[in-house]
């Protein structure tokens, strides 16, 4: 399988009990939320250790030592370039996160994802690399209104996310909008469900792989 000069980066928070998954904790409670988390955190990097691209790179926040999974995470991270984010908002940590990913790693295309869509696989990270490589951007959009990936040419690209208010209905379609207003044509990537409540759960475990940790996990947890 060839290679594809892309870097992957992951925006990813620490697992811990109280702080991951609030809304889907509402209904399991806070450590089987934080399990699940870890459980969708360590699938989607097993899918990005498995992706041929030249960089893998993680944007951290968050205490791992309070984290569910914790020590399984940090060995997981080892194959990474793991990275504070930085920035007071989310959308600042984003565009954060692209300029210290091409600092560290080489200023390269950079498809970034977050870890709530464990169903992600290899194959499918490889698709999206590939048709990075002939777009200006990618997007794909998250069922919820929001997106689930994005894919910029150049880092600094993600500038014109810091406009955009995030984890809302209506952040995919400003994210695009906010990518045509800048001028970069945008490639639409395949619609993925990710996992924010308990109504999420099955239909994202019908799609992962029957092995994955997270349909354990959240089968252990009775959801």
């Amino acid at each position: 399988m060839s290679r594809y000069d892309v870097t992957v980066l992951v925006v990813a928070k620490a697992p811990v009990p109280g702080l991951a998954k609030t809304r889907l904790a509402a209904t399991v409670g806070d450590q089987a939320a934080a399990d699940i988390a870890a459980a969708a955190l360590l699938d989607t990097l097993d899918a990005v250790a498995a992706t041929p691209v030249a960089a893998r790179v993680v944007a951290m926040t968050g205490e791992l030592d309070r984290a569910s999974a914790g020590p399984e995470i940090r060995r997981r991270l080892a194959a990474f370039t793991v990275l504070d984010q930085r920035g007071d908002g989310f959308a600042e940590r984003l565009v954060n996160a692209h300029a210290d990913a091409a600092a560290a790693v080489g200023d390269r295309p950079v498809l970034q994802i977050g870890m709530d869509t464990p169903q992600v696989s290899a194959e499918l990270l490889g698709a999206c690399s590939q048709t990075l490589l002939g777009a200006p951007a990618v997007l794909g959009m998250a069922r919820d209104g929001g997106w689930w990936v994005l894919g910029v040419r150049k880092a600094g690209m993600a500038q014109c996310l810091r406009g955009v208010p995030m984890s809302t209905s209506e952040t995919g379609a400003l994210t695009h909008m906010a990518l045509q207003h800048n001028g970069f044509d945008v490639t639409l990537l395949v619609d993925l469900h990710d996992v924010d409540t308990i109504e999420d759960v099955d239909t994202v475990r019908d799609v992962c792989a029957p092995g994955s940790r997270f349909v354990h996990t959240t089968r252990m947890a009775g959801v």
